[in-house]
């Protein structure tokens, strides 16, 4: 189904619109950094919270897009833009839901709406796994189930779909109702309430209330009726709609029984229609319980047989829920996406290869792409779409339909193999180096072998770093900033242990302005993997100045002999390359850190000094802040404000070109919003760590670090654990042996029971000294066995409380993780 830009220019009601031509479209676009197709494809210019689409449309018309939905004409429009078409609207986000909801109204087919605090993605995942085989189904793609990402998901309906599966997800009041508006469920289905995105409601009674707005006008909803909130609010609200339910301890539609727990499966027994019948899933914890019977439950609501429903419960796949990049061999990263594919989640897994510029080369390995609905030419000269704009350098692909079609993928590197194991057994370790691969495969492909294959061994501790959390600290601080006010971010000491290349290319990929780094071989390290944003290096050293000229790092000039050594370096470096800029430098003040920088007495000659320097700019000046997370030092950390904008007066009124300014670290960002000046320095909140518990709640953690029981032991009371036999066996007791010491981060202080880690929910104490590689756990009272995840800090154990622990502060926390620790980034 498609619509002419005359079609939709009515549909928006758009005014004063230039149409050149009167393009198809059949496809909508809202990131400038996610082209996957030029022709028929329509940009909504968006005005976010944190950045104006606007603001990128010379740069996409640039790569072949000319079919625009903006609120203002760009200037020269029918002159600079002269094959473009623009709709202008009042708003285009509205303008997008608008589209969507016109979408939406053309079809009948049934269509479920999935909302709740946790499991929307998951249920909507096995909906689709259990009905594939009996219906053409359209869903949402991941979790695409936000302001944009339901028009979106909407947009893919077609005239050969049977049925619908959409997730709608709220994080402030009045957003609901615009979902509602689009998706119009015929079905509802609630999973749970719980406690995320509480900070943006005045209570869990509101939030409930605002998320069930999904459901206005649809004929049935699905809930549990052991939530007797939910039960309780749908009952209220929506008197005439049927209300499917099942419960554990009352009467409903669905009465479940007995709950098995096996060793990897659940058997769970339920009663319908005055009829025992029971499934088997192949999970065993409780979410995946719930997830299942909400499943079940659905189905039978629909009338699927139930012999149909427990067959396809046992086969039931689980659902990745982030895509994980870990180191790989010979100087590779894999990104595992291997439990599922198809185009949705292949075009999201594909965006994030796209954002790695660490290596030279791309590489996806993909198997067939089962239950698309689509034939097979039209499915793979899709896929070779998507990969094309994607920039994969090289493709592999596995599977008879692949092989079929491989004409597709003609222009690209190319290898083609029946199945896994035939890869497996051609292929060579030593063809993979220096490049970034990702594996994305059917789950009945069994990638997870390449995935080992392919991977750089390590010990079982590893430090998770979560991108998403990353990105929503930007935008968390960024919702504190001025539109206008430029953002460094802080990657120093291998970004406070989260790593290098990794963290800079995801802030490169999210516009943030410029990157600081302690040492020189930090910032070449960063333009090696491809980072271009502008590197201050708040260390220069003299041997290191030359490098820092040929890759184009910013030095921090704090004194008048570094100030006349990388003058002289930079002389020498333009004389044999005339046609280079001046150098870009960072000037320091000492405002009252007392640490580096010029002071107030030393400006004048300061200024006489750098306007003798030929060779250099001065981009940017800034001081540091002593104290500004405590608030007893608030007088103070004034003062060094106020020093600062005196000196940068009198410095600035000497020179044409503008000059930044920036004093302001996280805490300073989030407490002194007045003196942000032309830019921020943003370091630990990025990270997830505030200085207080209210600004805590808005930041989420980016690092676990993670390890697992390798041993369990039982100790008789009077026995000794461990070196110099500190640790005491009071009574009798259980052990168990993690394979984290002070040779990975772990300090010996947090030893003898002074620090402890989470086994299972439940908090173990370190017994005795800590070891080099290792130290023992007291699992006493804990239900754990050989082979269990034990959370260093996480989860349970916050960064901050293991630095309370230790007697220090969290950055000496997370950048005390050594470099053997395998990182594992990974992005939901």
């Amino acid at each position: 189904m498609s619509y002419t830009l005359s079609d939709i220019s009515r549909l928006l009601d758009a005014k004063n619109s230039i149409i050149n031509s009167d393009d198809t479209i059949l496809h909508l676009l809202i990131d400038s950094r996610r082209i996957d197709h030029t022709a028929n494809t329509l940009f909504f210019a968006i005005k976010g919270e944190h950045h104006n689409a606007h603001d990128f449309i010379s740069d996409i018309y640039q790569k072949g897009i000319r079919n625009f939905v903006v609120e203002e004409l760009p200037a020269d429009a029918e002159t600079v833009f002269s094959e473009g078409n623009f709709l202008v609207v009042k708003n285009s986000l509205a303008a997008l839901q608008q589209l969507a909801a016109a979408h939406r109204g053309k079809f009948s087919i049934p269509v479920i709406g999935i909302t709740g605090s946790n499991g929307k993605t998951i249920v909507k995942e096995w909906l689709w796994q259990l009905l594939r085989d009996e219906k053409k189904i359209v869903r949402s793609p991941k979790s695409y189930n936000s302001q944009v990402g339901v028009p979106l998901s909407v947009w893919q309906m077609s005239a050969s779909d049977e049925l619908a599966i959409f997730e709608a997800g709220i994080s402030r009041v009045g957003e609901m109702e615009k979902l509602s508006a689009i998706l119009r469920p015929t079905i509802g289905l609630m999973t749970n309430i719980g406690t995320a995105h509480d900070e943006n409601f005045s209570g869990p009674d509101q939030k409930l209330l605002e998320k069930i707005k999904l459901f206005s006008g649809a004929g049935t909803v699905i809930c549990c009726k052991d939530n007797a909130e939910i039960f309780s609010a749908l009952q209220n609200n929506f008197p005439g709609t049927k209300l499917f339910t099942w419960s554990r301890k009352v009467k409903a539609d669905m009465q479940i029984g007995k709950i098995t727990k096996e060793e990897s499966a659940t058997k769970i027994q339920g009663v319908f229609e005055n009829r025992f019948s029971d499934i088997e899933i192949p999970f065993t914890d409780d979410a995946s319980v719930e997830n299942a019977i909400h499943c079940w439950a659905t189905l039978l609501m629909l009338g699927v047989a139930q012999e149909n429903i427990a067959a396809g419960m046992k086969q039931l796949s689980p659902v990745a829920m982030r895509l994980e990049m870990k180191e790989g061999i010979n100087n590779c990263s894999v990104i595992n996406d291997s439990y599922n594919s198809d185009l949705g989640s292949l075009s999201v897994a594909l965006d994030f290869l796209k954002q790695q510029q660490q290596y030279p080369k791309r590489t996806l390995v993909l198997s067939d792409i089962f239950q698309s609905g689509l034939g097979e030419k039209k499915l793979y000269g899709e896929v070779a779409a998507l990969v094309r704009s994607r920039h994969v350098d090289r493709f592999i692909g596995i599977g008879e339909a692949l092989q079929r079609n491989r004409d597709f993928f003609s222009e690209i590197e190319n290898e083609f193999y029946s199945s896994t194991n035939e890869f497996i057994s051609s292929i060579q370790a030593s063809s993979f180096h220096n490049e970034t691969i990702l594996l994305k495969g059917a789950r009945a492909f069994g990638f997870e072998i390449i995935s080992t294959l392919l991977q750089r061994k390590a010990h079982e501790t590893v430090l998770e770093i979560d991108l998403h959390a990353l990105v929503h600290n930007l935008n968390y601080i960024r919702s504190r900033l001025k539109a206008e006010t430029k953002i460094m971010a802080m990657v120093k000491a291998f970004s406070y242990g989260s790593g290098s290349f990794e963290i800079a290319n995801v802030l490169q990929f999210h516009h943030v302005d410029h990157l600081a780094v302690a040492y020189a071989d930090e910032g070449i390290e960063l333009r090696r993997s491809g980072i271009t944003l502008p590197v201050m290096v708040m260390n220069p050293e003299e041997q290191s100045f030359g490098d820092m000229i040929r890759y184009q790092l910013e030095p921090e000039i704090f004194s008048f002999r570094i100030l006349q050594m990388f003058d002289e370096a930079a002389r020498r470096y333009r004389s044999r390359n005339p046609s280079s800029a001046p150098v870009a430098v960072h000037v320091k003040f000492d405002t009252g850190m007392r640490r580096l920088g010029f002071e107030e007495k030393d400006m004048n000659e300061l200024v006489v000094r750098v306007k003798n320097c030929r060779d250099l700019v001065v981009r940017s000046l800034f001081s540091h802040l002593a104290a500004s997370d405590e608030s007893v030092h608030d007088d103070f950390t004034r003062k060094q404000i106020r020093t600062f904008s005196s000196m940068c007066d009198e410095f600035r009124k000497h020179f044409s070109h503008p000059i930044d300014r920036h004093i302001l670290n996280s805490s300073g960002i989030l407490r002194f919003p007045d003196s942000q000046f032309e830019m921020v320095r943003l370091g630990i909140a990025l990270y997830g760590i505030a200085d207080g518990e209210e600004e805590q709640k808005h930041l989420h953690p980016v690092s676990t670090l993670k390890t697992r029981i390798s041993q369990i032991k039982n100790v008789n009371a009077g026995e000794s654990i461990g070196y110099s036999r500190k640790g005491k066996a009071e009574t009798a007791m259980r052990i168990a042996t993690v394979p984290i010491g002070y040779a990975d981060g772990l300090s010996r202080v947090l030893g003898n029971g002074k620090g402890k880690m989470i086994v299972n929910g439940k908090p173990a104490a370190i017994i005795g000294n800590v070891c080099m590689d290792m130290c023992m756990l007291d699992i006493t009272a804990i239900n754990c066995a050989e082979g269990d995840e034990v959370i260093v800090f996480g989860e349970g154990h916050p960064i901050a409380s293991m630095a309370m622990e230790m007697g220090t502060i969290p950055y000496e926390v997370l950048t005390n993780v050594s470099g053997r620790v395998k990182r594992v980034y990974f992005q939901e």
